[in-house]
């Protein structure tokens, strides 16, 4: 299942709109671009419905949040609404800020999101209304675990039959779920949090797989964060002694471009609950 999730977005070459933050948006484009998909970046009130129409799917993720975006991160989404479009939402930070909780929160009001994909802390800041993280990282007080892992996986399911929403928690162990079945993912590598934007990546990427698989959301967005999370072991192994995080990053996205579904299938480490 994975492997064609795979290959259909390389087959399909999904082009994907993406309201982004400035850190990661070059990387952003290049994961979408090593994946088999294909960027447009664009956050002006001006262009946001226009570029949407053209696109396939949308990734909003509020990473960088400014008063600037937010009309268009709303327009953009209305309209891939109305035209039937997957739209992803990252909501990086939400329990940091009053700004970005808010945001989110009338984001899941207005939109109908396809996918939401946060760290843990993010999720349950969304799913209670308010909350706190440590900047844009998971607090280490909500770390999934082997122990709480079915106990997270019902708070998870719970969440995406109330949103309607598949939701992408990723960590240490990621969680994909819809309301009825969860995926627990175990690949990646404990290097890949000292790279700046290996989440924004994987949202872009997972409104890539989305996108080229609309009739098998959950297994598209589990593919998505199993192969992000193969590919960081990829890259880890092939450094050098003298390589760090920089090379670290430019070896994820080439684990990215050269990936084969039957490496994904080998290579995946996940248990459904």
């Amino acid at each position: 299942m994975f492997r064609e999730m795979l290959e259909n977005v390389r087959e399909r070459c999904p082009l994907i709109h993406n309201i982004t933050n400035y850190v990661t948006v070059n990387d952003c484009a290049n994961i979408l671009l090593a994946c088999g998909g294909s960027p447009i970046m664009s956050d002006d009130i001006g262009e946001a419905e226009e570029i949407t129409s053209i696109c396939g799917g949308l990734n909003i993720n509020i990473g960088t949040l400014n008063s600037r975006t937010i009309p268009s991160m709303l327009a953009a989404g209305k309209k891939a609404n109305e035209l039937g479009h997957p739209v992803l939402l990252d909501p990086v930070g939400a329990g940091a800020s009053s700004l970005r909780t808010n945001t989110a929160l009338k984001l899941l009001d207005e939109v109908r999101f396809t996918v939401i994909r946060g760290n843990i802390s993010e999720i349950k800041t969304l799913a209670a209304g308010s909350g706190t993280t440590k900047g844009v990282d998971a607090d280490s007080a909500d770390r999934v675990t082997e122990e709480n892992l079915e106990q997270v996986c019902g708070f998870v399911k719970a969440f995406a039959e109330r949103t309607g929403s598949v939701i992408a928690v990723t960590g240490a162990i990621d969680i994909v779920a819809d309301g009825k079945k969860a995926y627990c993912i175990f690949n990646g590598h404990p290097m890949m949090s000292s790279i700046t934007g290996t989440g924004c990546q994987l949202s872009a990427m997972t409104a890539a797989y989305v996108t080229a698989n609309p009739e098998n959301v959950l297994e598209a967005t589990a593919a998505s964060v199993c192969a992000m999370g193969v590919c960081g072991e990829i890259a880890y192994e092939r450094l050098e002694p003298m390589d760090g995080n920089s090379s670290y990053r430019n070896y994820i996205i080439d684990a990215v471009y050269n990936l084969s579904g039957g490496i994904l299938e080998k290579r995946a480490k996940y248990k459904i609950l």
